[in-house]
């Protein structure tokens, strides 16, 4: 943590997305009404899965259900902090924060890749193979996967994370963003951060790319299946299930792509900005909206808990 080989870094500077006072105040705005937009779309979604019974037993949706809090934690992970930065003159992080921020992040994208790859495997299970699907797919096959979604995506960055955070910190310590991510490694020393780096971009190649690799495969053998169905009823259901599935894989494998191959260098932080705003706060906003646009069920499911309170309240004021 040694800066400058004098001094040790203390905390990291944020410079947030824009240095004018009104256009922050805008921000501030819109973040904060995306946020609470976002936390109430998932939480409407939870509701739903455990209120309503029926969504209750499906595989599909106890897999909806913890996909929806994991969003919620993931943008909280960021959205707040930047909110804070943008109402408040400097954006300093402390360094233990600063490498919470990091691993939490990170951990909860992992996590998202391998709740993507998931649902993949259950739609693929539901339509490649149906008559297998409630034996393979059932609530205690359910229930493992989660668990194991949420413990691979936590301990692959451990070490990684760890690894970065011991290293020594000879140049500045200001982070040209409002996040805490891989920028970090731009400030430590060589020769130790190389090897970081290293196994850093290692943990993002088997975690990005392998269940990038299995949702693709996954969803080229549904539609696959699908153009030989004679089924004409069916298969256009199914087909307008996936088509919202492929939508959410694509908004965050795209978004994610394009921080390895947006340019980089002096004025192009603004692109990385961009970016990682998209991944963070505009994705976990859309996805709610995209997997309960045109579901059947879901909509089913909300009117019938909508009624169900409706008619408690009418009992409540007859009594």
């Amino acid at each position: 943590m040694e800066l400058g080989n004098r001094t040790t870094v203390q905390e990291f500077i944020l410079l947030g997305l824009e240095d004018g006072q009104q256009r922050r105040f805008y921000l501030l705005i819109f973040f904060t009404i995306l946020y609470i937009i976002t936390l109430i779309e998932n939480t409407t979604i939870i509701s739903l899965v455990y209120v309503d019974d029926q969504l209750a037993q499906l595989p599909m949706y106890i897999l909806l259900g913890n996909f929806s809090w994991l969003e919620m934690c993931y943008v909280t992970t960021t959205i707040p902090r930047m909110i804070f930065d943008l109402a408040s003159p400097q954006g300093t992080i402390s360094f233990h924060a600063c490498f919470l921020q990091f691993y939490i992040f990170f951990s909860f994208g992992s996590t998202e890749c391998f709740f993507l790859s998931v649902m993949a495997l259950d739609r693929y299970l539901a339509i490649c193979h149906p008559l297998h699907y409630p034996t393979i797919m059932s609530q205690k096959n359910c229930s493992k996967l989660v668990a194991g979604c949420w413990i691979a995506g936590f301990l692959g960055y451990a070490v990684p994370v760890t690894l970065i955070s011991r290293l020594s910190f000879c140049g500045s310590n200001i982070i040209d963003n409002f996040v805490c991510d891989q920028g970090i490694l731009s400030l430590a020393c060589p020769p130790f951060k190389n090897a970081s780096f290293i196994s850093q971009i290692s943990m993002n190649i088997f975690t990005i790319l392998g269940n990038l690799i299995f949702v693709t495969i996954s969803y080229g053998t549904i539609i696959h299946t699908l153009m030989k169905s004679s089924n004409q009823c069916s298969r256009k259901k199914a087909f307008s299930t996936i088509s919202f599935h492929l939508m959410v894989v694509t908004l965050f494998y795209g978004s994610v792509a394009g921080m390895y191959v947006a340019p980089s260098g002096e004025g192009q932080s603004h692109i990385t900005k961009i970016i990682t705003v998209f991944y963070t706060a505009i994705t976990p906003f859309l996805n709610p909206m995209i997997y309960c646009l045109r579901n059947d069920q879901v909509k089913e499911a909300l009117g019938r808990v909508l009624r169900r309170m409706e008619q408690r309240l009418r009992k409540k004021m007859t009594i």
